[in-house]
C-alpha cells in the first residue's frame, strides 16, 4: 500500500486538471514511443468530446491520432489487431455506457489473446472511457459498470482520482504488455488542479494509496467518490478517526492494502457509485472475511448507488453517494 503520491517541485511540474493530465500522459507516451496511437470518435481534429486529446492531431498527425466511425466494436476490434502485431493503441470510447457493442471484443479477444495464443501474442492496449455520473448527462452517459471488467480475467482495470495519479497510471497502463481498461471519472475532470511533473513518470498498477490515516474505521473507495469520502472523514474529525484508502487499481486489487488497513481499524465501509448488487464492494467485503475475520468488530458497510438504472437530472444527486450519506454509513459501522 502506497502513501499518497507527492509531485515534484513547481519548476518541474504543471498545474493540471485531471483531463489535462490524461492529455499530458498521452502526449508524453506518444513522444516516447512511436508505436503508441490514439483512436476513437472525434479524438482527432475535434480533440475528443471532453477535449482529452486536444492538440494531439496537430502534433502527431492523422496516422497516429485516428478519427474512427461510430462503431465501438470496430474501434476495439481494430485496436486488438494493432496490439497483437506490436503497436500500442489507446482507443477511446466516448462514454462507458456506449461500450457494450464492443464488449465481445474486450472479453472474447483482448482479455484472452495471451492465453489463447499460449503467450505468442499479447495485447498491449489501453481502452479509455469517461465514466460515472454527476454531470447531468442523458441516458447511457453516466453508468459505472467497472465490476463487469473486474470480473473478466486477463484485464487490468484502473480508476484514477487525482491528476498526478492519472498521468502516472496512464503511463504505466500504456507500457503494460496486457490490456488495461482505464476509466476516467468525468465528474472530476475539471473539479480541481494539482501539480503534475512535466516529465514522464509511472504510478504502479495494483497499488492502493492511503489518502487519510485513521484508526477507527477503514473506508475503501476510488475515482470520483474519493473526494466526498475524504470530505466525510474530515467532517467526522474529533468524533471518528477515519482512514481513507483509494484503491486506484480495481484489477488486480491490492488485497494486502485492504487487509493491512482493516487489521488496524477492525471496521470497514466501501463507497462506490455503481449499483450495490454485484458491485466491487462485495468483493472487498469477501476479502476482509477471508483474510481478516478475527479482526472484525462490525459488519462491513456498503455506501453505494442503488440497484436501478442511473436516474436523470432531478434524482442524480440523490443516487450518488455524497458526504452526508457517507458520514451516516460510517457512523452505522462504528456504532454497531
Amino acid at each position: 500500500m502506497a502513501a499518497e503520491s507527492q509531485p515534484q517541485s513547481e519548476s518541474e511540474s504543471d498545474n493540471l486538471t485531471l483531463v489535462q493530465a490524461v492529455r499530458d500522459g498521452l502526449q508524453s507516451e506518444m513522444t516516447r514511443d512511436e508505436d503508441v496511437v490514439v483512436m476513437g470518435e472525434d479524438v482527432g481534429q475535434n480533440g475528443g468530446v471532453f477535449r482529452a486529446t486536444e492538440g494531439l492531431y496537430d502534433e502527431f498527425g492523422g496516422d497516429r491520432v485516428i478519427d474512427t466511425p461510430l462503431a465501438e466494436s470496430g474501434i476495439i476490434g481494430t485496436a486488438v489487431g494493432m496490439a497483437a502485431y506490436g503497436m500500442r493503441p489507446v482507443p477511446e470510447i466516448q462514454f462507458l455506457g456506449f461500450i457494450y457493442p464492443g464488449f465481445d471484443q474486450i472479453v472474447s479477444h483482448a482479455a484472452r489473446l495471451r492465453t489463447r495464443s499460449r503467450g505468442r501474442f499479447t495485447c498491449p492496449m489501453v481502452l479509455r472511457a469517461p465514466y460515472g455520473g454527476g454531470i447531468r448527462a442523458p441516458e447511457h452517459h453516466s453508468e459505472s459498470s467497472e465490476s463487469m471488467f473486474v470480473h473478466q480475467p486477463g484485464l487490468k482495470v484502473v480508476v484514477p482520482s487525482t491528476p498526478y495519479d492519472t498521468k502516472g497510471l496512464l503511463t504505466s497502463a500504456i507500457r503494460s504488455p496486457d490490456p488495461v481498461v482505464f476509466l476516467e471519472p468525468k465528474l472530476i475532470y475539471r473539479a480541481f488542479r494539482e501539480e503534475v511533473p512535466a516529465e514522464s513518470y509511472e504510478v504502479p498498477l495494483g497499488e492502493a494509496a492511503v489518502r487519510r490515516e485513521g484508526s477507527d474505521i477503514s473506508v475503501f473507495t476510488w475515482g470520483a467518490m474519493t473526494r466526498p469520502t475524504i470530505e466525510a472523514a474530515e467532517n467526522l474529525e474529533g468524533e471518528i478517526d477515519v482512514e481513507v484508502v483509494d484503491l486506484r487499481t480495481l484489477s488486480p486489487l491490492d488485497e494486502d492494502a485492504i487487509v493491512e488497513s482493516f487489521k488496524k481499524t477492525g471496521r470497514a465501509a466501501v463507497v462506490h457509485e455503481a449499483p450495490q448488487t454485484g458491485g466491487l464492494g462485495a468483493e472487498i467485503t469477501a476479502t476482509i472475511q477471508e483474510e481478516a475475520l478475527v479482526y472484525q468488530e462490525a459488519p462491513v458497510e456498503r455506501i453505494t448507488g442503488f440497484d436501478t438504472p442511473f436516474p436523470l437530472y432531478a434524482l442524480e444527486d440523490y443516487y450518488l453517494p455524497e458526504a452526508a450519506r457517507i458520514e451516516s454509513g460510517i457512523r452505522d459501522a462504528v456504532g454497531f
